[in-house]
């Protein structure tokens, strides 16, 4: 396999109510030089439980967790990110998930996209927040 698939995972796992059936992952390494992120919510990735229910600010602190955890299990860090979208269901969260994703991104410097949407996979995430990083050189 070309590509190397991080933390696969079925849909019926995360949405029981729904009837869906879609193998996913949570992280794609192509071809050993990039780092394509799912976008990561407040879920426990382990246990597949929402965390932080009501708090934009939390949430963002969770899902900036994901992702620091799972491009490190992909042999990069958060340092490598190069672009970020960030998908918000109220625009009044944006100070407070702005405020902690620049704590875990200070002096990083991706381009980053903001959107506001009516609403993510489940009612209780307030925010998403998805990533594209490198796997640097080892020389």
């Amino acid at each position: 396999m070309v590509h190397t698939r991080i933390r696969p995972f079925n849909t019926r796992a995360t949405y029981p109510e729904q009837k869906l059936d879609n193998d996913l992952c949570q992280a794609v390494v192509a071809r050993g030089t990039m780092v394509f992120l799912r976008g990561q919510i407040a879920q426990d990735l382990d246990t597949r439980e929402s965390v932080h229910i009501g708090d934009a600010g939390q949430q963002a602190a969770k899902a900036m967790a994901n992702i620091k955890m799972l491009l490190e299990e992909a042999g990069s860090d958060l340092s490598h990110i190069c672009r970020v979208v960030i998908y918000l269901t109220d625009i009044r969260h944006r100070e407070a998930v702005y405020q902690e994703m620049g704590k875990w991104l200070k002096g990083v410097f991706p381009v980053s996209t903001g959107l506001v949407v009516s609403a993510l996979a489940r009612p209780e995430w307030l925010v998403e927040i998805e990533v594209t990083a490198v796997i640097p050189d080892v020389a």
